[in-house]
């Protein structure tokens, strides 16, 4: 390709200079025939089958490197260039370059081709653009012959083009030519590495007065850049031949080879002289001077490429050169000169290894530049030169943008200071400025360190200068962070880590997820790790560490600027930052600090948090709280000095190390404070949350400084107490109507609980990280929690306990000043809650919590115990603290208390029951002085001791709860504590009479339930754990409470614990034999003393017995609920020690104690029933006589198996019986429900034995019992009021379980006799009170329901009578007279009719070949009941939410025709009885086609019931065609069935003429429709069944079309569901009562075809008449399309010959349906005509045409 182009390019030549330049024709001749020739021979040598793939390319590259041995050929080109011809000129430089790329130019040549491409510079663009394209391949392709001058030569090329005044060519050039300065320093990139091979070429001058050797590369290299900066700087090049570079081009190249080869300075000492000798002085001479922007820019970029990689050979220049940017930020510098240098010193601090430089190689060195911290003084200077610009106030704000909204002001400004002068001005910006620090304002998008595009500076925001800074000091802090942080873990700590990701973070800025220090320890289990020192290494011990150096930089450097740098950070915490910018702030304070705290630097630490703690509690918030609590005071002289606000000015004061300059901003800031806020905002959460992680962090190195973060805490939480946490707007800098302003506040209110929750976590995270302190920072810990206690006096007027005015200064106090805190807002004579108490008492709750591992295995005084739970017995004790904080005394005591108790239960008995002991102790020593005779006196401090008497016995019984299983020591201190209740006990010994008994007094009712609780678990969950000699005190308590009469409650639960009792017994013995000798005459003595002596064989049993008689009592008592208790626990008792009785025992017991039991409850009711009027008495003993049936069906279902075994079952099961029907006999619903609730529950166990142990005879009388008859009222009646449906529940569920138990003796007389009671049951049922039967079949339904499911259908006549039965449940729903009102009953029969379908239809189903149930007329009766609900439909109005019972009818219809029609037609059934079948099976079609949709509830899917309705009707289709045609089946049977697919296929409303026709008796048919009748011009709506009208109207057209006898059963096309068999498929094919299929087909068409032709005309008659009223105007689409499909089907249908009589003198098949419409088809085609209907007539005359052919036209 490239040949072919020189040859080209050679002939144009040649072409142009035929009449001048003969030398430059000779020239391109003979080069031509030089590339003609090498061509020719690289052709031959193909031919030659040298190469097979690819010749065309090998030539081309053959021919060129041919052409590198051919000097002579570029002469023409040569020659053209210095014709200065621009034809010649082109064509020459086009080859030259494709030559330099393909490196064909032959190198001898280099020289000449350079100069010619000198010479040719000044052609036209295209020319200048082809040589700079050249010349980097040149260099490229040739680096090894462009060198020295070829190389200079080279250079000045894109010099000379880089001087042109076209822009293109201006800017390739200065692209070009950068690209080829780098390309030189490329070549000593490649010499060093082959640095070996490579010759010395001469040596360079040094600064120092030494020369170096260079070799060829290195050498130009120096030349190069040498040249470049001279020009630079204005000077004369030494080599370069070209003067009159423009110094921004110059500076672009410097910047462009240090960024591109920074390696080559450091490692070529003549380019790093060429830095110290050229570069640095005239970058730091520059920036002296007044530069413009576009120079300060690139100057200020090279110089902040060599800060950050030469800042090691460049020292003392760098030094200057930092000073000199450090001096630029003064106020009086112009403001772009000022942002470029503080963007480079946020590149700097951004890198901190680079920051650490500077600071080592200056500010660490003796005597050496303090860089470094006069650079940190003058951030201070800059952060408050302009209070009004950052919106500096006494708290932080929310930015308020210049109401004015202009630029004009900056870009005034920015002209000004483009002009050099240096003005100050301010009122540049009179009229508005922005106030604050934003992101929408104070950023720029393109730094101006990036604006190499722009000549003058660009706007630059005002705070802008501003937000730099504040990235310094993000940045610097981030740097620390990284660097020092990794450095504080030990070894364990590290592979700790490296196990597990780091969840936290050390930003306090708000989010979803938790932020916590690299020091927190975001476990989630507490770890006892005290027995470790978790203590972080301070990295200034690592002396031995490779990083000991840095890390003693950096602490040097916290040390030396950690003044200016909390000065700057303290002006902004208080201006005006957005959320972004302030949230950066508060994460660069928090991590400084925590750096700081980590080197264990104090000073600096401590100021830090004071700081800190000011921006989370504004002063003037606290004072405004203080004001709003309690009444101001006079401060006296000496409050001050005991007042925390006492040092406001001290050591660690904030003024006291700043410039005066932020001292007056702080005064400033106080004297603007608004003495009415009273809230904390949402900034001063995060700056409290900031405050709590670096207590996490740095906890273990706090010491007493502690008292900061604890006191801050303290202070937040008062504020929040006295605001109700009332969420503080932050205020905004300035007025004005700025809306985002205003969205950023309103964000941060709405955001203020999220951050309350954030600031609660750290809290908590605070005091959880304690649980890893070495004991004696925990002990300090503890010291300052206590501290914060407010301490009472014994005069409750001293100044100490009076609220202090807090002091003008507003500051934490340091805590290198000893204190005593004095700020409590509550005194002895107020009833308020006290705040801080509350506050300290918490804490100290969670320090111990926390720690109590270390509490209970360190010695008390070493670990903190003794002081701690000292101070909260003094705080729950005393009476001159407030009601509350005595109770969260006592309660955060019973949490210490339950910790320790749950810390120990894994420990040894020894050590464990030591420490139960002592926990016992503490509760009760904790009750002695609340039960002294003086504190009755008072009623106010009675109520308050009654609440913390209530909280110790709750304490108890949550131990209890928790650790009784594991309580080894106490049990008797246990007891003592629940009764402290009781004041005295005075009952009398004589307990035969109740009315004689005492009752017990108690100090309070609010103790009962407290006091019971504990007693209610060891009876529950602890006998186990007690001892042999507690039993008795236990009893005795029992009975305490079972006799108080405080609390009824109270006594029923404490009869429910003598069952524990005897469950506990009957676990410690295997059996228990009881005998007539220990229920003699002895009474309860004998079983007394039997059971205190536990050695005696019989003391288990005895004590037993005891409880029974107890009870015994009780369950006379007149009290219902007691009563009931007693008769309960009683059947628990010998329920649950049922297993240990022998059947002998049994026997006795059920005698004695159940039978009599029964015997006196039915005796009382029989008394009370006798009465003329109820009474309450009577209604409660029903109730009784309930609880002993349920009590005894108990206990006969569960130990029945046990009760069988003796030889006497046989007279207890009848006289069970016996008394079950004394109960019955009383005509008690309720006595009923449970009575056969409990025949029920003893059967179903009888059902589930193994062999049945209830003999025949037995059952037999439950079978007696249960056909008695059905439980109604004792008057017969239906009683509304009452609802027996429970009662005929039990009882049909009884019924279920006896007939599991005698299926195999049940006869159908017990069958009709059920069905008989099961009906009048259904009858007699009373709809429930919130019940309905629509959507859900009723409990006592779904029983009656689940009867006939059961019930043996293998007797004969067994199933005729069932599906009769379940045929009138199915119609119970449907033939209700008024449906409303049943509704409104709840006695639809809905639910259950739906029920019962499924039922049927497994019957029918499964007895469909049974001849019984059709010749019982059962079958029919079922499909009559089945038709109602398909036949109404909508008409039935009640719905459901499930599918229509409609619905279920027709798929119960369908699958019970599918079953039974084979045997119908097989069987030789009697005619009337098949009829009957064949009528209600068409009325169930006809339903299933039709539908009173007009009368459909709202919200009916009428389209989806449609297509469900067309799917049954295929399906049911399928089903009786042919078989409808039998000659068995009615005439009228037949007629019902199409008159039916008639009337539903119409799909438009017709006329009043023609209505008569459809559904009057009219016999003129076809005649009449001859008529024309006349027009109408409105349009009936098409019916919303349109898709079944056309399925109708489709079969009508299947049953008329002929059916050839061959090909049968077939059936028409019809849209459905794949259908099911044809019936003509059951018929066999060797039956000989079986007719023809094609017999069958005809009789139907035969009824069908009338109604066919009917159809047709009406339409075509409606067509006539409506049309032409409408001209030409198309037929609406719905009338249209009937018509249309009408008409085709006419036309394609085949009808069967016989089906319509012969037209006279016609001879016709099965074309007769055209002839019958003849008339009409007619007086279509002439409507069709006259309106242009051209479809319609085509259909027509189509018919027609068929119509010629019937009669031979």
């Amino acid at each position: 390709m490239t040949s072919q182009l020189l040859a080209s390019e050679l002939a144009n030549l040649i072409q142009e200079s035929k009449r001048k330049h003969n030398d430059l024709r000779q020239a391109a001749e003979k080069s031509l025939e030089e590339l003609k020739s090498l061509r020719a021979g690289s052709e031959a040598q193909i031919s030659d089958g040298w190469f097979i793939i690819s010749s065309t390319h090998w030539a081309s590259t053959y021919t060129l490197s041919e052409l590198t041995q051919r000097p002579n050929f570029v002469n023409p080109f040569i020659i053209a260039c210095g014709t200065k011809n621009v034809k010649f000129t082109g064509i020459a430089i086009v080859c030259l370059q494709r030559l330099i790329i393909s490196r064909a130019l032959p190198r001898s040549r280099l020289s000449q081709v350079l100069e010619a491409l000198q010479q040719a510079t000044s052609a036209g663009l295209d020319v200048q653009l082809k040589i700079l394209q050249a010349l980097p391949s040149l260099l490229s392709n040739y680096a090894a012959d462009v060198k020295g001058e070829l190389l200079v030569t080279a250079l000045n090329v894109c010099f000379i083009l880089q001087s042109s005044k076209n822009a293109i060519v201006n800017n390739t050039s200065a692209a070009t030519l950068q690209q080829l300065v780098v390309s030189v320093f490329d070549k000593v990139v490649s010499e060093d590495k082959t640095g070996q091979d490579s010759q010395i070429v001469g040596e360079v001058p040094l600064q120092d007065g030494t020369a170096l050797p260079l070799r060829a590369a290195a050498m130009d290299a120096w030349r190069v850049f040498h040249d470049i900066c001279l020009l630079t700087e204005g000077q004369r090049p030494e080599y370069l031949r070209f003067s009159g570079l423009p110094q921004t081009f110059g500076l672009e190249l410097i910047e462009s080879v240090l960024t591109n080869h920074a390696a080559i300075f450091t490692s070529h000492t003549e380019q790093a002289d060429i830095l110290r000798a050229r570069v640095m002085p005239f970058i730091i001479s520059a920036l002296r001077g007044r530069p413009n922007f576009a120079t300060s820019v690139r100057l200020v970029r090279i110089l902040y490429t060599l800060l950050r990689r030469h800042l090691t050979i460049l020292p003392d220049e760098s030094g200057d050169a930092l000073e000199i940017l450090t001096h630029l930020l003064d106020l009086d510098t112009a403001l772009w000169k000022r942002s470029l240098c503080m963007e480079v010193f946020r590149g700097v601090f951004a890198d901190h290894a680079l920051l650490r430089r500077i600071f080592g190689m200056f500010d660490a060195q003796d005597g050496g530049k303090k860089i470094l911290r006069n650079l940190t003084a003058t951030f201070v200077r800059v952060s408050t030169e302009k209070p009004t610009v950052i919106g500096l106030g006494h708290q932080s704000t929310i930015p308020v943008a210049n109401p004015y909204g202009g630029s004009a002001a900056s870009a005034d400004q920015a002209m000004l200071e483009a002009s050099g002068a240096g003005i100050i001005t301010s009122s540049v910006s009179s009229d508005g400025h922005n106030t604050g620090i934003s992101t929408q304002w104070s950023t720029m998008r393109v730094p101006c360190i990036d604006q190499l595009d722009k000549t003058d500076p660009p706007v630059i925001p005002e705070s802008y200068i501003y937000s730099l800074a504040l990235a310094c000091i993000t940045s610097l802090s981030e740097g620390l962070a990284k660097f020092i942080l990794p450095l504080t873990v030990s070894s364990d700590g590290r592979k700790k880590r490296s196990t597990r990701p780091d969840v936290g973070r050390d930003s306090p800025a708000p989010g979803a997820e938790e932020r916590l220090e690299p020091g927190d320890k975001n476990s989630p289990e507490r770890s006892s790790s005290f027995k470790r020192n978790p203590v972080p290494v301070n990295p200034l011990t690592l002396e031995t560490h490779a990083l000991y150096p840095e890390v003693k930089i950096c602490a040097a450097f916290i040390e030396e600027c950690w003044p200016a740098i909390l000065a700057t950070c303290s002006t902004f915490l208080y201006a005006a930052l957005d959320s972004e910018y302030y949230h950066g702030l508060v994460r660069a304070f928090q991590k400084f600090t925590h750096v700081a705290g980590l080197l264990q630097l104090t000073t600096p630490r401590d100021a830090f948090l004071t700081t800190l703690g000011k921006a989370a509690v504004p002063p003037n918030v606290l004072t405004a709280c203080l004001n709003a609590g309690v009444p101001r005071t006079p401060v006296t002289p000496s409050e001050p000095s005991n007042s925390i606000f006492s040092n406001a000015r001290g050591l660690l004061s904030v003024e006291s190390l700043v410039s005066p300059t932020v001292s007056a901003a702080e005064k400033q800031r106080q004297l603007s404070v608004d003495p009415s806020a009273g809230t904390l905002n949402t900034r001063n959460m995060l700056c409290l949350r900031a405050l709590l992680n670096l207590g996490i962090a740095l906890g273990p190195t706090l010491s007493a400084s502690w008292n900061i973060v604890l006191e801050t805490l303290q202070q937040a939480d008062f504020v929040l107490f006295c605001s109700g946490k009332t969420a503080g707007r932050t205020p905004l800098a300035a007025k004005g109507p700025d809306h985002q302003a205003e969205q950023e506040a309103s964000t941060l209110l709405t955001n203020f609980s999220t951050e309350i929750r954030a600031v609660e976590t750290a809290a908590s995270r605070l005091f959880e990280s304690t649980v890893d302190f070495p004991n004696p920072a925990f002990v300090e810990v503890v010291g300052a929690v206590c501290s914060l206690l407010q301490k009472h006096g014994d005069a409750p007027s001293t100044p100490g306990s009076r609220p202090q005015s807090p002091s003008s200064g507003g500051g934490l106090k340091t805590p290198s000043v000893p204190h005593k805190r004095q700020l409590s807002v509550s005194t002895p004579a107020l009833t308020g809650p006290n705040q801080e108490d509350q506050f300290a008492l918490a804490k100290l709750g969670d320090l111990a919590s926390i720690n109590i591992e270390r509490l209970l295995i360190y010695d008390p005084v070493v670990s903190g115990w003794e002081p701690l739970t000292s101070e909260l017995i003094i705080a729950l004790s005393s009476t001159l603290n407030t009601a509350p904080v005595r109770a969260r005394a006592a309660e955060t005591l019973v949490r210490i208390l339950l910790e320790a108790a749950a810390a120990v239960v894994s420990q040894p008995e020894e050590p464990r029951g030591e420490i139960q002991q002592r926990l016992l102790e503490a509760f009760r020593d904790s009750l002695l002085p609340l039960q002294t005779p003086n504190r009755e006196v008072s009623v106010t401090s009675h109520a308050v001791d009654v609440d913390i008497h209530k909280i110790i016995l709750e304490g108890l019984k949550s131990l209890l709860e928790n650790c009784g299983e594991t309580l080894v020591r106490g049990w008797e201190i246990t007891f003592e504590i629940i009764d402290t209740i009781f004041i005295d006990r005075d009952f009398s010994p004589d307990r035969q009479d109740p009315e004689k008994r005492s009752v017990l007094l108690t100090r309070s009712v609010k103790l009962i339930r407290p006091s019971f609780a504990s007693l209610q678990l060891i009876c529950s969950d602890f006998l186990p754990s007690l001892p042999n000699a507690c039993f008795l005190n236990l009893v005795d308590t029992l009975y305490k409470f079972c006799t108080q009469d405080d609390e009824l409650n109270v006594a029923l639960t404490t009869v429910t614990f003598f069952w524990a009792i005897s469950d506990f017994l009957s676990g410690k013995g295997r059996s228990m034999s009881i005998t007539e000798d220990m229920i003699g005459e002895a009474g309860d003595e004998a079983l007394i003393s039997l059971a205190a002596d536990s050695s005696h064989k019989g003391s288990g049993a005895a004590l037993w017995m005891l409880l029974l008689l107890r009870l015994t009592s009780v369950a006379t008592d007149q009290r219902l609920e007691l009563r009931n208790s007693a008769i309960q626990t009683l059947m628990r008792i010998m329920s649950a020690y049922g297993d240990s009785l022998s059947p002998e025992a049994w026997s006795i017991c059920m005698k004695s104690v159940i039978f009599r039991l029964m015997t006196s409850i039915e005796n009382e009711l029989q008394a009370l029933g006798g009465m003329s009027t109820k009474d309450k008495s009577q209604e409660e003993w029903k109730e009784t006589a309930i609880v002993v049936t349920q009590g005894v069906s108990s206990l006969f279902a569960s130990y029945l198996t046990v009760l069988t075994a003796h030889k006497s079952f046989t007279k207890i099961w009848e006289e069970l019986l016996d008394h079950f029907r004394v109960l019955l006999d009383l005509k008690v619903l309720d006595i009923n429900a449970a009575t056969y609730s409990a025949v029920r529950d003893i059967l179903h166990i009888c059902a589930e034995q193994d062999r049945p142990r209830v003999g025949k005879e037995s059952l037999d009388l439950a079978w007696d019992l249960w056909s008695r008859g059905i439980p109604v009222p004792k008057d017969g009646k239906d009683d509304k009021s009452s609802d027996n449906q429970k009662c005929l529940l039990v009882w049909v569920e009884a019924l279920l379980e006896l007939y599991g138990l005698i299926q195999k003796d049940f006869s159908v007389e017990r069958v009709r006799r059920m069905l008989t009671l099961l009906r009048n049951a259904m009858q007699h049922a009373t709809p429930g009170a919130y019940a309905s039967d629509v959507e859900y079949v009723t409990p006592l339904q779904g029983k009656i329901l689940e009867v006939f499911r059961m019930i043996r259908t293998d007797l004969s006549g067994v199933p005729s009578a069932m599906i009769t039965q379940v045929a009138e449940f199915v119609s119970l729903a449907f033939v209700q007279e008024d449906a409303a009102k049943a509704a409104a009953e709840k006695r639809t029969y809905v639910a259950m009719s739906k029920e019962s379908m499924s039922i049927l239809q497994t019957l029918i189903i499964k007895h469909s070949s049974e001849r019984d149930i059709y010749e019982t007329e059962a079958f029919t009766t079922a499909l009559s009941a089945l038709a109602k609900p398909v036949v109404l439909k909508y008409s039935f109005k009640t719905t459901t939410r499930s599918d229509q019972p409609w619905k279920e009818a027709t798929k119960t219809s369908l699958a019970v025709l599918e079953a039974t029609l084979p045997y119908i037609r097989t069987a030789d059934l009697p005619r009337p009885i098949v009829q009957h079948i064949w009528e209600t099976v068409i009325s169930i079609a006809n339903g299933i086609i039709s539908a009173d949709y007009p009368d459909a509830p709202p919200g009916t899917d009428i389209l989806a019931d449609q297509t469900f309705d067309i799917n049954s009707f295929g399906k049911l289709r399928e089903l009786i065609i042919p078989a409808l045609g039998a000659e068995v089946i009615l005439d009228a049977t037949r007629k019902s069935y199409a008159e039916g697919l008639f009337r539903t296929s119409i799909i438009h409303a017709p006329a009043p003429a023609e209505a008569s026709i459809i559904y009057g008796n009219s016999n003129e048919g076809l005649t009449t429709l001859y008529k024309s009748r006349p027009g109408r011009t409105i349009d009936p709506p098409p019916t919303k069944r349109t898709l079944m009208a056309e399925v109708c109207l489709d079969e009508l057209f299947s049953l008329v079309e002929q059916h050839d006898e061959a090909n049968l059963p077939s059936g028409p096309e019809i849209s459905i569901e794949p259908p099911t068999p044809s019936a003509a498929s059951f018929l066999p094919a060797d039956s000989p009562s079986t007719e023809r299929s094609h017999d069958l087909f005809v009789r139907l068409s035969q009824t069908a075809s009338p109604y066919l032709i009917l159809r047709c005309a009406l339409s075509l008659r409606a067509y006539i008449a409506d049309q032409p009223l409408r001209g030409r105007m198309p037929q609406p689409l719905s009338q249209r399309k009937e018509l249309t499909r009408i008409l085709r089907a006419l036309v394609d249908l085949k009808s069967e010959p016989d089906a319509i009589p012969d037209t006279p003198n016609v001879d016709s098949e099965t074309r007769k349906h055209l002839l019958r419409l003849y008339p009409l088809l007619v007086s279509a085609v002439q409507v069709a005509g006259t309106a242009g209907d051209d479809k319609v007539l085509k259909l027509v005359r189509e018919a027609l045409d068929v119509v010629g052919c019937e009669l031979g036209v």
